[in-house]
């Protein structure tokens, strides 16, 4: 029997994905959870075979609560999403997770995918797989992606510099030269965009 951990904000699709995946013989969802705390903590406490992350979440996204459980014997951590783009990919592989997986592919075809990568196959949809073969390098400095981090969730630029260890004026210049070479008018969408794309 293969023991699943559901996370997901998501409450119909969650649930959805739980019951269609109770009707798989071999597997069981132990928790289903709404969040990234709570699917470390779920994790934690149920000890799954497998951990199925979306990539979207409150708290820990699906790659940073799976950067989480690394430490957690014989896990594997599959992520599913709708915003899937090549630089997550990379950082999700970084991260350990074993199978890369679009929301949009049936449930019939997870379960397929679950038994694969317990038996310690790695999935990875082909379309993003292909995408990031021909993907752009990163234009922004070290500095500037770290910034960029703490502005993620909309903060004043004082929390960033709190945070990031910067004067207030330094982290207004980082902001500043990423949003010219992001060519986006706002730090949050500077954050978005190297969110989107992986970076940060």
């Amino acid at each position: 029997m293969i023991r699943v951990v559901l996370a997901d904000d998501e409450d119909l699709i969650r649930g959805a994905l739980a019951a269609l995946l109770e009707l798989e013989d071999d597997i069981e969802v132990v928790a289903q959870v709404s969040d990234g705390d709570a699917a470390v903590a779920a994790v934690r406490a149920h000890r799954p075979d497998i951990a199925v992350f979306d990539l979207e979440m409150p708290g820990r996204d699906g790659v940073r609560a799976a950067e989480a459980v690394r430490d957690v014997p014989d896990l594997v951590v599959v992520l599913v999403t709708r915003h899937a783009r090549p630089g997550v990919l990379k950082r999700a592989l970084a991260a350990g997770v074993r199978g890369f997986v679009p929301k949009t592919t049936p449930a019939s075809r997870l379960a397929t995918i679950l038994r694969d990568v317990k038996a310690g196959s790695r999935y990875v949809d082909s379309e993003i797989a292909a995408a990031a073969l021909t993907e752009g390098a990163c234009p922004l400095t070290a500095r500037e992606l770290e910034v960029l981090r703490y502005a993620l969730p909309g903060g004043p630029v004082a929390g960033i510099a709190r945070e990031s260890n910067l004067a207030a004026g330094t982290v207004r210049n980082y902001l500043s030269s990423a949003m010219i070479k992001l060519d986006v008018s706002t730090r949050h969408e500077a954050a978005r965009l190297a969110w989107e794309e992986g970076w940060i």
